[in-house]
């Protein structure tokens, strides 16, 4: 058996433990550069405001009544930690899956206390974090997904909701969930499996597997043996290494100065790099692009963008950096007021798989092996010590690119300086 335990409204219940002022309150999180909502408290879904609303088009009324916070993605990550901390507590096997996400596996565990563990489990986790958590217990994971959605949506469940892989309520479940809301079926796949008349997760699951696998892949055939009860998909499996790799922002202020375009590339293409080398890919392309604001009415307009090949593969961060830098010169013109700049690297190959080149020789190979030493050191740093710790360039103060959070909290469980103080008498 394995459980989901997926935090409810995850960015705003980390608020609202330091905050306890926001409970029943409609709150919203924003995305960088305070731009759109990305979380609701159910109190702001009840007034209408969708996922990804636009901070600046939500009606007055709405905005008056509701706490609108900048992203605090530091606090996040660490109540994150500390949810998982909790989780281990009750198993050995912990996989977390996303920020608000972990799985928990209960192999050997006696099933018939697994009911009353998770919601010991829900209720330590609340007690300990503050965070409320929902819990879907199955025998697979796609089926798990299934639950924690149940557990979370239907009050009677009161947050624990065990689904079992036979039975005439799963089968009613399952017979009412569209297929494109499960895990790992995505749009487009669910628009040709409904050319194939399946439209519903039971419809999916009675298909033939082997039927599943000829027209679309071995992950959606082993989603009908995960539907049947049976465990077919690891983690690895839902996170294939990407084919490219992509990092922009929109700036806090329009910018013209090109050192503003190169700090903020600069940053990027470190980002982009530390991700390249989580999945063990090399590139050999950058590519690195610019634009200005399309809508902003009478500012002359500009975008482009340039593919930077590389020498050899690699995920050197300096190489990259060069690369970019190079790039922008390519494309940058003066007389802009540019909004937002990116970092993409291109035709990502195996790290250990990697093809040599005739014309390598023992001195690259030397060479190769102090990169992977550098940046391996460079990537414990920032890990351990915090992100940025160790970076390429300092930035300037007030710069353009720095992101708009008028409205961040404090990070009270990462920052000495910014504590929670209690007052008294």
């Amino acid at each position: 058996m394995i459980a989901l335990v997926d935090g409810n409204n995850f960015y705003v219940s980390c608020e609202r433990v330091f905050d306890p002022r926001l409970e029943g309150r409609p709150v919203g999180v924003l995305s960088n550069n305070d731009g759109c909502v990305v979380a609701r408290s159910n109190e702001l879904k009840a007034l209408g405001v969708g996922m990804g609303a636009p901070m600046h088009l939500l009606p007055p009324a709405i905005r008056r009544q509701a706490v609108l916070l900048s992203s605090n993605y530091a606090l996040y990550g660490d109540m994150s930690r500390r949810v998982n901390q909790v989780l281990a507590e009750f198993s050995p096997d912990v996989e977390a899956y996303s920020i608000d996400e972990s799985f928990v596996g209960f192999a050997g565990f006696p099933e018939a206390s697994l009911e009353e563990r998770c919601r010991e489990l829900r209720d330590t986790v609340r007690r300990w974090t503050g965070i409320p958590v929902g819990v879907g217990l199955a025998p697979t994971r796609v089926l798990a997904k299934v639950a924690n959605h149940l557990a979370k949506r239907e009050p009677a469940f009161e947050g624990v909701c065990w689904l079992q892989a036979e039975g005439e309520a799963t089968r009613r479940v399952l017979e009412a969930w569209p297929v494109t809301e499960l895990w790992g079926v995505a749009r487009r796949t669910g628009e040709r499996l409904a050319l194939m008349g399946i439209d519903t997760a039971w419809q999916l699951r009675e298909a033939d597997p082997k039927r599943i696998r000829r027209a679309f892949s071995v992950v959606l055939e082993r989603i009908v043996w995960e539907l049947r009860g049976r465990p077919a998909i690891a983690l690895d499996d839902m996170a294939a290494p990407r084919q490219r790799i992509l990092v922009s922002r929109s700036f806090g202020r329009l910018t013209g100065a090109f050192h503003d375009l190169e700090a903020a590339l600069r940053q990027h293409g470190a980002r982009s790099a530390e991700k390249l080398r989580g999945q063990g890919s090399l590139a050999r392309a950058v590519m690195v692009f610019v634009r200005t604001n399309p809508f902003i009415a009478g500012e002359p307009q500009y975008r482009n963008s340039v593919v930077v090949p590389l020498v050899w593969p690699t995920d050197d961060s300096r190489d990259l950096l060069e690369a970019a830098r190079r790039g922008l010169a390519a494309i940058f013109l003066t007389g802009y007021r540019y909004q937002k700049c990116g970092v993409m690297l291109l035709d990502l190959v195996d790290a250990d798989h990697r093809q040599h080149s005739l014309l390598e020789t023992a001195q690259d190979e030397v060479e190769r092996g102090r990169s992977k030493r550098l940046m391996a050191t460079v990537d414990r740093l920032n890990r351990e010590m915090g992100r940025d710790t160790v970076r390429f360039g300092l930035p300037r103060e007030g710069n353009a690119w720095a992101l708009r959070c008028e409205r961040r909290t404090s990070c009270y469980t990462t920052r000495w300086d910014e504590l929670m103080r209690v007052k008294t008498g």
